[in-house]
Parts: C-alpha cells; sequence; structure tokens
C-alpha cells in the first residue's frame, strides 16, 4: 500500500490556507459589503472581531476534543462548520445574519487550525516533521498577501458574497482528501474538560470586547458599556481564582512565572492589538477617506505581507548578532512608527512613501513576531507545550478581535466629535497615531528581558556547541 502520509502537510497546509484567507479578504470588501447591507463601515467591524473572538474562546476547547473523539473525525466536522459558516455568511441580509455566521465560521476554524497541527505531529516520522512543517507555515505567510487584493478583485469584478462562496470548493475537496490521506488516529479517554472556567473566559473575553465595540456607536447606553467591560473584568478575575484551586484548568495561567513566556505573551499581544486594527483601518482610509477602488486598495495593503514575506530568512542571523531582547526593542520602535504615520501619507501625494513605509512595518511586524513567540516557547518544558501553545493562541486572536474594535470605536468617536458621519482623512491620521502609540507599549515588556534571555535559541553570545541551531528559531513559530 502506498504511503500517503507526506500528502498530509500538503493537504493541511491547504485548510490553514483556506483559515487564513478567510481572516484577510474580507478587510477590502468592507465598504462594499457595508453599502449593501446599509451601514456604517465602521460598524461592520464587528464582523470581524466575532470571527477572531470566536477562534479565541473555541481554541482551548479544540485540544481536548481532539484528544477525545479522534483529530482525523474533528478534523473533518470542522471543515463541514467552516463551509456551513462561509455559506450562510455569503447569503447574509443583514449585519446581524452576517455576524453569527461569522461566529460559526470562527468555531470550525477554531477546531481546524490546531486540530491539524496534532494531526502532523502524530502522522508524521521525526525526520520528516521540520519539512512538514515548513510547509505548514506557508499559508500564514500567503493568506495575508493574497486576501486583500482577491478580496478587492471580488469585490471589483464580482459580487462580495463569494469572497466566502470560493471556501466551498476547497472545503469539500479537503473533506474528501482527509477521510482518504489522514490515518485514524483514534480518541482516547480524558481527564474532564474545565467546562467551567472555559465559560468564563469566553464569556469574559466576550464582554470585553463588545464593550470596545459599543462604546459611542450609541446601540446601548454608555453605563451599561461601563458595566459590560466591568463584568468581563470580573468574570476574567474570577477564572484566575479558579484556575488556582483546579489540577487542568482551561487556561494554564501558572505558565505566566516563567518570565520569557510572561514577555511574550504580554509583549506581543500588546503588539498585536495595535495591529489588529490595521486590517480594517488601513482598507476604509484608501476607500472611504481618498476613493481609492478596492483592488487597488487591496494591491496597496498587500505590501505589508510582501515585507513580511521579505523578512523570514533575516530572522536566525539577526537574533543570533543581536539577541531577543534588542531585536524585540528595535522592531518594536520601528513598527510602531511605520504605523504612526500612514495617516499622514495620502496615496495620491505621496503613495511611493505609502508603500515603503508599509513595506518596512511589515518586515518590522514579522520579526517582532517571529522572536516573540520563539521567545514564548524558549523555557517552556516540553510536558507543558501543549498548554503553551493554548494560552498563546488564544491571547493572539483576543488581542487581534480588541484591536479591530478599538480602532472602529476610535475611528467612530473622534469623527462624531468632529462632527462628520463619514470618516474623513484628518479621522485615519488621529487614529493610526493612536494605534502606533497602543503598539509602543509594547516596549514596557521587553525593556524588562535580561539581555541574554533565550540565548539558549538565538544563539546570541553563545558559542558552546550545545546551543540550538538557528533553524529552530524558524520552527519555533509561525511568521506573521
Amino acid at each position: 500500500m502506498p504511503d500517503r502520509s507526506r500528502f498530509v502537510p500538503l493537504l493541511i497546509a491547504c485548510a490553514i490556507g483556506m483559515e487564513m484567507l478567510d481572516a484577510t479578504i474580507i478587510s477590502t470588501a468592507l465598504p462594499t459589503i457595508a453599502r449593501d447591507l446599509r451601514v456604517d463601515p465602521t460598524e461592520l467591524s464587528v464582523a470581524m472581531t466575532a470571527y477572531l473572538l470566536s477562534l479565541a474562546v473555541f481554541i482551548p476547547l479544540s485540544g481536548w476534543v481532539a484528544d477525545r473523539f479522534g483529530p482525523r473525525r474533528v478534523f473533518q466536522w470542522a471543515i463541514a462548520v467552516f463551509l456551513l459558516g462561509s455559506v450562510c455568511c455569503g447569503l447574509s441580509g443583514s449585519l446581524t445574519e452576517l455576524v453569527a455566521s461569522r461566529v460559526l465560521q470562527g468555531f470550525g476554524g477554531a477546531m481546524m487550525t490546531p486540530v491539524a497541527r496534532t494531526i502532523v505531529l502524530r502522522s508524521i516520522p521525526r525526520e520528516k516533521l521540520i519539512a512538514a512543517m515548513a510547509l505548514m507555515a506557508i499559508p500564514g505567510l500567503m493568506g495575508p498577501l493574497l486576501g486583500p487584493p482577491l478580496g478587492g478583485l471580488i469585490v471589483t469584478y464580482a459580487d462580495w458574497p463569494w469572497i466566502f462562496w470560493i471556501n466551498v470548493p476547497i472545503g469539500i475537496v479537503g473533506f474528501i482528501l482527509a477521510a482518504r490521506l489522514v490515518p485514524p488516529l483514534p480518541g482516547s479517554a480524558q481527564p474532564p474538560f474545565d467546562l467551567l472556567g472555559f465559560a468564563m473566559v469566553a464569556l469574559g473575553l466576550g464582554l470585553c470586547v463588545s464593550a470596545f465595540e459599543t462604546v459611542g456607536r450609541g446601540v446601548i447606553p454608555d453605563s451599561l458599556v461601563l458595566g459590560l467591560f466591568v463584568a468581563g473584568l470580573c468574570l476574567l478575575g474570577l477564572f484566575v481564582l479558579h484556575a488556582r484551586r483546579i489540577e487542568r484548568p482551561a487556561l494554564d495561567l501558572e505558565l505566566l512565572a516563567v518570565p520569557t513566556f510572561r514577555a511574550g505573551i504580554v509583549g506581543s499581544n500588546t503588539f498585536r492589538l495595535g495591529m489588529g486594527a490595521m486590517p480594517l483601518l488601513l482598507p476604509l482610509m484608501l476607500q472611504v477617506g481618498y476613493g481609492l477602488s478596492p483592488l487597488l486598495s487591496g494591491l496597496i495593503t498587500m505590501s505589508g505581507a510582501a515585507g513580511a514575506m521579505l523578512m523570514k530568512p533575516l530572522a536566525p542571523p539577526l537574533l543570533r548578532r543581536l539577541g531577543f531582547r534588542t531585536t524585540l526593542l528595535a522592531m518594536s520602535s520601528i513598527g510602531c512608527v511605520c504605523v504612526a504615520v500612514i495617516g499622514f501619507l495620502p496615496p495620491d501625494r505621496y503613495g511611493w512613501l505609502l508603500l515603503l513605509a508599509l513595506l518596512i512595518g511589515g518586515v518590522a511586524r514579522s520579526l517582532h513576531f517571529t522572536s516573540a513567540q520563539t521567545l514564548t516557547y524558549v523555557d517552556v518544558p516540553n510536558e507543558q507545550a501543549g498548554r503553551a501553545a493554548a494560552f498563546a493562541s488564544v491571547g493572539q486572536q483576543f488581542a487581534m478581535a480588541a484591536g479591530v474594535a478599538v480602532g472602529a470605536s476610535f475611528l467612530h468617536l473622534f469623527s462624531l466629535y468632529v462632527g462628520d458621519r463619514v470618516p474623513q482623512p484628518v479621522a485615519f491620521q488621529v487614529a493610526f497615531l493612536f494605534v502606533g502609540a497602543l503598539m509602543a507599549l509594547s516596549l514596557l515588556a521587553y525593556l524588562r528581558l535580561d539581555p541574554e534571555a533565550g540565548a539558549r535559541a538565538s544563539g546570541h553570545r553563545r558559542r558552546q556547541a550545545a546551543a540550538r541551531p538557528p533553524e529552530a528559531i524558524e520552527q519555533a513559530a509561525p511568521a506573521e
């Protein structure tokens, strides 16, 4: 019987690519969707945050479900749920329907990607694992690169539902091939899942993001917005107390006692909070603020992702020479400055400077995230690696969702303050300055790092033969 395991990483990469593409393809279509649904473009930020938040809250459940029922079965049904959500998105006739459909998509995506990595780890021989993981990292680079221009192309020459319906043929093929190529990988008995802790985290994060989304919108009274935020913080606080009392909480907070893990989580997610607003603010500025077409907007937006791809060969030698602390401080500084100046570079006058800022910002962003994610795991014991990955994934998706919500609310509030219903270029200038300032807060987490932190992985000032090879940096975490 021929060995089909060599095709498994390619199948998994296609599934992850479908999810990554869907996370970015909607950004350039937002103004078009807003006109069709008769809502303000900034209100559609909730469609982005709903997807990202759904990913965040269901990730802790995915590992337990895969171990209990078997990765292949869970992976197939995750694809099916994602496809059902995609079809419902395309059929949505109101903002409420679109948001509900995006939540369903996020649930499928939350089960798909972590379970896909489990399948690879359990079905691929260790001597072939590096090549398999490298193949799986490609969608993380290609999704942000292809998503914006593809979304712009579709809404320019077709109708916006097709940005969701293109998932259908890909997903159907993936579902069938998963049954034929992925080994059975049976499930096993598992300890009880921390359902109470999961509910606290899910509801707490949901309430906080809902507060960010509704502030100043007039949808609910401001006092209720404050109440949502306080309630969310209280639930997260209760989870902290709950996690200390049980053996296997939904998120292992004891990992924060590891200095490099704590710095990586706090620093990268603070930086990501600002970056999360970019997929919303940049297409809106180009289309609503300056009247560019969706296609041209998407082509400009992809320059940041192109910069992220260019950086991949630079990470190992840079970290080996400078170390994690210096690299992270430098990339955070460059990244926040590039974002802060975007609003002051109108494409009709300073188009080449805008592209340059996006390109350099993409390089800095990707170097930052590659370094921060590697630092996050470098001192985590092997037996806690799965829990560390779940913790980091939840933080990443929540920060991106909160970033979209905060960026949209700030843009909306400033536009109301100056008396404009539709955001004008000056509103985007202030919004990008605000986002850049948010990203700069990540510097506080890295300033406290030891200069030799993570030297075992970077090889910085380490000449012993026992130091990990620089290739480990590329494999520890996918570039963004």
